[in-house]
């Protein structure tokens, strides 16, 4: 065994679908000092982000937390507590996280059918509505924005009404879209989202953001079995994070201090100003890379303004530009997941790494890159 245990980690500029860079605010608070999950001082901290959670949720639900645990892990919530074996749900594919909740659901014991485009295209209200007129579903599961594909399914509010006509709970999946894009939980109708700390929001990975509404808090309370994921049952999890304070499992402290700073500083920059943001540097982004003569997956009007999907060109190699990128400029950028493996670059301009000069910064890096060739076709 080597006897240099020193950690070195290379500075990297985070320009992939995640996780993003973390204001210094932020890891400072990392650097905090670890106190007890049910010390009076660290309840304070939990009301806190509790609160601000609601606020970039844009809702008054009472069951709104950090769920402990990944993106994955708040997609396992939204799912474990709702459904029973031998329900029947209908999720919306559009991509890479759709395709995860197919597979999360059925193995809680769901029959599950599914409605899907072909990635980079989204879910059209019609055939949502013919689909969820085929049969009695317990839920309507949708991915807001899907960072596979760089696109952000729009009608949201129309999607949700659509389910409760049918008599459908309606979840939405926020990972990549919360804090970097409008996620309005109360004006939507939305029953149960959830979203991860290190997107948008540039917190430490390892917290999702979930948010319970009345309608699926009722769902939950009459389940006739027990959620199939002791660890993410949010009948026994809202009793550490309520007034019962009841220990169910050791909060990660430290991210939550992370969490906390995080939000504060949206709540700071405040949510208009940050959707503006977002929307600015992606924009700069698309002219850029139209400029380049390059294509993007997703037509404007569906794009997500936090992951752009970018396709790479004939005369490139997806390898050997990704990888130039990083070690000849530090950038880090995402590579297509799935059916689009080896097909596109994916561009985050997320939270506190969607800015201006990261902006030129990249589009200068893949000019030189791109220009200077490479291996041909070797995807």
């Amino acid at each position: 065994m080597s006897s240099n245990h020193k950690l070195t980690i290379p500075d990297r500029v985070l320009l992939g679908p995640g996780p993003s860079e973390m204001p210094a605010r932020v890891l400072q608070a990392l650097a905090m000092p670890v106190i007890g999950h049910l010390d009076p001082a660290f309840l304070q901290i939990m009301d806190g982000v509790q609160q601000m959670l609601r606020d970039i949720f844009q809702t008054k639900n009472k069951l709104t937390i950090p769920v402990s645990g990944t993106g994955s892990a708040g997609m396992e919530a939204a799912l474990s507590n709702f459904i029973e074996p031998g329900d029947r749900v209908l999720i919306g594919v559009i991509g890479y996280f759709g395709e995860r909740m197919v597979d999360m659901a059925g193995r809680y014991g769901a029959t599950v059918d599914r409605i899907e485009v072909p990635w980079g295209q989204v879910l059209d209200l019609e055939e949502v509505k013919k689909a969820l007129g085929k049969h009695s579903y317990k839920l309507l599961a949708v991915v807001h924005g899907e960072t596979s594909s760089g696109a952000q399914q729009p009608n949201i509010k129309e999607l949700a009404k659509l389910a409760h006509e049918h008599g459908a709970l309606f979840i939405l999946d926020t990972v990549a879209s919360l804090g970097g894009v409008p996620v309005e939980v109360d004006d939507w109708n939305v029953d149960v989202a959830f979203s991860g700390s290190q997107k948008a929001i540039s917190a430490s990975p390892g917290l999702a953001p979930i948010t319970i509404g009345k309608r699926a808090e009722e769902v939950l309370s009459n389940r006739k079995t027990q959620v199939g994921n002791w660890y993410l049952s949010l009948s026994e999890v809202q009793k550490y994070w309520g007034k019962e304070r009841t220990y169910h499992h050791t909060a990660p402290i430290q991210l939550n201090y992370a969490m906390h700073e995080a939000l504060s500083i949206v709540a700071e920059e405040g949510l208009e100003a940050r959707f503006s943001r977002h929307r600015q540097n992606a924009e700069k982004l698309w002219e850029g890379i139209e400029e380049l003569d390059m294509e993007m997956l997703v037509k404007k009007e569906n794009r997500l303004v936090t992951v752009t999907s970018v396709k790479v060109p004939p005369s490139a190699s997806h390898d050997h530009v990704k990888k130039h990128l990083l070690e000849d400029y530090g950038i880090e950028v995402g590579a297509g997941l799935g059916q689009l493996k080896g097909q596109i670059w994916r561009i985050g301009l997320m939270g506190h790494s969607s800015r201006r000069e990261y902006v030129t910064l990249v589009l200068a890096a893949l000019r030189e890159i791109v220009a200077a060739g490479g291996p041909q076709n070797a995807n």
